[in-house]
C-alpha cells in the first residue's frame, strides 16, 4: 500500500535528500504498518514527534503503536514549535 509521509520544520532533516524539497515522500508499506513503525524506520526522536496527524486527525502518543496506516493515508509529523 502507498501512503504519503510528511515531515515539517527541523524534522525535514530525517527525510532522504530527494524528498526535502517538498517535505514529503511516498512510502510503499506492508499492510498492518503502524505510525510507530514509521517513526522508528526514520529514526525520529520520540520527543520531537510532537504533533502527529493522519489525514488531519491527531494521533495521541499512546495510540501510535496501535494505529495502523491505510492505503492513501497522509501521515504528517511536526516537532514542538515556539512562537510569539
Amino acid at each position: 500500500m502507498k501512503v504519503i509521509f510528511k515531515l515539517y520544520a527541523t524534522l525535514q532533516d530525517y527525510l532522504p535528500a530527494e524528498a526535502k524539497q517538498t517535505n514529503a515522500q511516498t512510502l510503499e508499506l506492508a499492510e498492518g504498518t503502524t505510525v510507530q513503525q514509521i517513526i522508528e524506520r526514520f529514526a525520529l526522536p520520540p520527543k520531537l514527534c510532537h504533533l502527529v496527524l493522519i489525514d488531519g486527525y491527531f494521533v495521541p502518543p499512546a495510540e501510535r503503536a496501535a494505529r495502523v496506516l491505510k492505503e492513501g493515508d497522509i501521515l504528517a509529523i511536526w516537532p514542538p514549535v515556539a512562537g510569539g
